[in-house]
């Protein structure tokens, strides 16, 4: 499998490309690293090839929010300029620019 560079980058704002969710990224694996049993429980017809990068998202749709784990192919940018409101967004992330977030920085002790 052929290695590819991410499109998208850690804090920013994306939407899926076919479901009803937003969120922002907050890590990227360069290929699927995901459990076989997740990735059997996606139908075939829709199942995604394994060597894109995965992103993990603070994710939220109309009811709820959650943690995603999704395909590049199925990513677009958000370009809503709505914030997310991820209730955890604010432990990784302060507020950049619109569609973006800057991660924290890390103290090391």
């Amino acid at each position: 499998m052929k290695q590819r560079d991410a499109k998208f980058q850690i804090g920013q704002v994306v939407r899926h490309r076919v479901f009803p969710f937003r969120g922002v990224i907050f890590d990227v694996d360069p290929e699927y690293a995901n459990t076989e049993e997740w990735w059997n429980s996606i139908p075939a017809e829709v199942r995604p090839t394994k060597d894109q990068p995965f992103y993990h998202l603070l994710a939220e749709n109309d009811e709820t929010e959650y943690v995603a784990y999704v395909s590049e192919q199925n990513l677009v940018s958000d370009e809503s300029g709505m914030p997310v409101r991820h209730s955890q967004v604010n432990a990784f992330f302060d507020p950049e620019t619109v569609g973006q977030y800057k991660p924290k920085a890390v103290v090391q002790h």
